[in-house]
C-alpha cells in the first residue's frame, strides 16, 4: 500500500553519476517537473569517483532536499540510499545502469525515466527494507555497509572481481557470465561457520553465501524464490554444489525450479514431487551471521568490498521510503 504525503513548500534534489545519464536532459526534466508541480527550485549533485553518492545525498538533505532523485547505476543507488535510509525522505530511482536491480525488484519502468522522475513530485511512496553488513577483516578492523538487493561472500564475489569492466559498459549485465568464466575454474569450497537469528549454529563447507534484501535478477532469473523488499525478513542462500555436476544442479534450481516452474500453479506441482535440490539451501530470518578463515571476498550490491572472515547482517524494517508512480501495483512485493 502506496502512503500520500502531505503538500508542503518542498524542494528536490537529483544525486547522479555524470558517466551514466545525459546530465543536461535529466536536469532540464526535474526543473520542468518541480516548477509543474509549484516546488522550490531543485539542486544537484554529481558523483565522484571518492563519493559514490553517500556524501553528496548528505549535503542535499542538509541544504533542504525534501525529495531525492537518483539517476546511476546499482553501487550509485546503493550509497544513496545508505544515506537516506531513516530520514523519512522519499528517494526516486531513475534506472540509469547496467543492472537497475532495486528498480527491477520495485517493478518500476525501466525505460521511461519521466515517469520516475514525476514520481518524485506525486507524493506516493513505499516503505521498504534496507540491509546492513557489517563486515569483519583479517586484520579485526570494522566497517558497516548498507545493501537493498543483495551481497555475498566467496564465489559470486569473486566473479565480479574476475567481470571486464568495459564488457560490462558494452553487453550490461551479460558480462558477468564472463566473470563466472574466469572464476569458476579455480573456484575452491570454503568452510563457514552460520547462524540466523537464534537458532543452532551451522557448519559447512560451500562455495558462497548470499545475503539478501531481494531475489529478482535480469532476464527473469529469480535468484532467491519469495524474498520481498518489504517484508522485514533477511534472505539467505547457501550455495554448496557436490561433484562435478553440482553446478548443473545450482542452475537447474535457479533457472529452471525457481524461474520457470514457480511461476504457475502446474509447475509448483511438479516441484512438489520433484526431489529436493540440496545445492541450494534457502533461510529467512531477521539477522545472520557467518564467519570464515581464511577471509574470503565480498560483494555488496554488485561492488567489490574486499575482503572479510565475519559478516553480520541486519535490516532496518521499512527504512527506506521509495517513490513509486502513482497507481503503481504494490502488490506481491
Amino acid at each position: 500500500m502506496t502512503v500520500a504525503r502531505a503538500n508542503v513548500a518542498q524542494k528536490a534534489a537529483l544525486v547522479y553519476n555524470p558517466t551514466k545519464v545525459d546530465a543536461e536532459k535529466l536536469r532540464s526534466m526535474v526543473e520542468r517537473h518541480a516548477a509543474e508541480a509549484g516546488w522550490a527550485e531543485p539542486i544537484f549533485f554529481e558523483t565522484t569517483v571518492e563519493d559514490l553518492g553517500q556524501g553528496v545525498t548528505a549535503e542535499a538533505l542538509a541544504a533542504g532536499a525534501t525529495a531525492v532523485l537518483v539517476a546511476g547505476g546499482d553501487g550509485t543507488v546503493r550509497a544513496v540510499a545508505q544515506a537516506m535510509t531513516g530520514t523519512g525522505v522519499p528517494l526516486s530511482i531513475v534506472p540509469s545502469g547496467t543492472g537497475n536491480l532495486l528498480a527491477r525488484n520495485l517493478r518500476l519502468p525501466l525505460d521511461a525515466p519521466e515517469v520516475m522522475v514525476r514520481a518524485a513530485f506525486t507524493n506516493h511512496t513505499l516503505p521498504v527494507d534496507v540491509g546492513f553488513a557489517d563486515l569483519t577483516r583479517a586484520d579485526g578492523t570494522r566497517e558497516e555497509h548498507a545493501f537493498v538487493v543483495m551481497g555475498g561472500i566467496g564465489l559470486d564475489a569473486a566473479m565480479i572481481a574476475n567481470t571486464n569492466s568495459q564488457l560490462k559498459k558494452t553487453v550490461g549485465w551479460v558480462a558477468y557470465l564472463d566473470g563466472a568464466a574466469r572464476s569458476l575454474p579455480s573456484a575452491k569450497p570454503f568452510r563457514v561457520m552460520y547462524q540466523l537469528d537464534n537458532r543452532r549454529l551451522q557448519n559447512a563447507k560451500v562455495q558462497s553465501v548470499l545475503f539478501a534484501n531481494c531475489g529478482s535478477l535480469p532476464a527473469g532469473i529469480e535468484l532467491i524464490p519469495g524474498a520481498s523488499i518489504a517484508d522485514g525478513l533477511l534472505d539467505v542462500a547457501v550455495i554448496q554444489p557436490r561433484g562435478p555436476f553440482g553446478w548443473l544442479a545450482v542452475w537447474r534450481k535457479v533457472w529452471w525450479e525457481n524461474s520457470v516452474l514457480r511461476r504457475s500453479e502446474a509447475g509448483r506441482r511438479v516441484l512438489a514431487r520433484t526431489p529436493h535440490n540440496t545445492s541450494i539451501r534457502f533461510f529467512r530470518g531477521e539477522a545472520f551471521d557467518a564467519a570464515t578463515r581464511p577471509a574470503q571476498p565480498v560483494q555488496i550490491d554488485g561492488d567489490e568490498f574486499g575482503e572479510a572472515v565475519r559478516m553480520h547482517c541486519r535490516l532496518e524494517v521499512g527504512g527506506l521510503l521509495a517513490s513509486v508512480p502513482e497507481g503503481h501495483d504494490t502488490s506481491g512485493l
